[in-house]
């Protein structure tokens, strides 16, 4: 009987070694796998952000693109995060990057930040762009504008659709429009979009492009360029899955996709190049500076494992920071 009690305690000894053991590996390989999947997560929201940067202000005017603004003007809305409202500042140009510092929702215990980012579409006609040939008629008070037949817009891959964001060009002026239908070689801009760009007659609006103004009914645009733009917004959705925040990257005014998982902070700040100070991390340019100054964006991504570490009970952090060059704001041909 000793010997027995004794047996069975040396392999009980010997099954709690070799269970800890296992234990052990199990919760080792289940930390690697959860920080690969976090890495992973990481990489994929900054590779998305940092492209996107990477093209901000690609053909867009210098100083920004105009919009509706002045007595009578509705506020332009601004594409951003669930349960919130905001409007696109009142000073009547939308820059090619739109800092949104504290506008996220509250994540890792502070508030996070969101960005809208504008660039010219590149992707549209591979033998045709839209700007290639000047549009053969504008509709009456800018309702609508007929593309020349050479450039098609329906039928082919990366048509013109509503939503779409139509930038438009003559001389310094220029404005941006929201496509609410698409019929044959027109496009038209009916008021009322979901976005507040189609405002016919106020200051930034496509009348004010005419030869002789916003008040005027000459129905000339000298020179008129248009472009088909992005207007690619991100921020962290912690409200559709409080359990499982997510980066959406959001083009125009559509539903936002995730491109990242289990993210609790996004903080972003700019370089900014006046010609004086230069300023660096700042998260939202104040006068005298503007966000038309901005040059360089600074990146930081804090993410968590989707589940807890059995042997913890705690979640793994990581986190991932990038400094980006807006190289279609900062490049500059000196040989030219």
């Amino acid at each position: 009987m000793v010997e027995a009690l004794i047996a069975c305690t040396l392999f009980l000894v010997l099954m709690a070694a070799t269970l800890g053991s296992l234990n052990d590996a199990l919760g080792v390989n289940e930390k690697t796998n959860q920080m690969t999947d976090l890495e992973q997560n990481l990489r994929a929201g900054m590779n998305f952000m940092v492209q996107d940067f990477i093209q901000a202000g690609w053909q867009i005017p210098t100083g920004g693109i105009g919009i509706p603004s002045g007595a009578g003007a509705l506020s332009v809305k601004r594409p951003s995060p669930p349960t919130t409202d905001y409007n696109f500042s009142p000073d009547a140009v939308i820059s090619a990057v739109s800092p949104g510092a504290d506008l996220g929702p509250v994540g890792d215990g502070r508030t996070t930040d969101m960005v809208n980012i504008l660039y010219g579409d590149n992707t549209l006609f591979p033998n045709d762009l839209l700007s290639q040939y000047t549009p053969t008629a504008v509709g009456v008070n800018g309702s609508s504008v007929t593309i020349d037949n050479r450039t098609r817009i329906s039928g082919v891959s990366g048509a013109i659709t509503s939503g779409d964001l139509i930038l438009f060009i003559c001389g310094s002026h220029s404005t941006l429009q929201y496509v609410s239908r698409v019929d044959g070689q027109i496009i038209y801009f009916d008021p009322n979009d979901p976005m507040g760009l189609n405002q016919p007659g106020k200051t930034g609006s496509i009348t004010c492009l005419q030869t002789d103004g916003c008040s005027g009914n000459s129905g000339t645009y000298p020179g008129m360029t248009v472009l088909r733009v992005w207007m690619v917004t991100y921020y962290l959705d912690m409200t559709t899955d409080s359990s499982m925040p997510r980066l959406i990257r959001r083009i125009n005014n559509r539903n936002g996709q995730v491109v990242a998982l289990v993210l609790e902070d996004l903080q972003l700040s700019y370089d900014l190049v006046d010609g004086v100070t230069n300023p660096t991390n700042v998260k939202s340019p104040t006068a005298p500076n503007s966000n038309n100054q901005i040059r360089k964006a600074n990146v930081f991504l804090s993410g968590r494992s989707d589940s807890m570490v059995r042997n913890t009970g705690e979640y793994l952090h990581r986190d991932l920071t990038t400094q980006i060059s807006l190289r279609s704001l900062a490049f500059v041909n000196r040989y030219r």
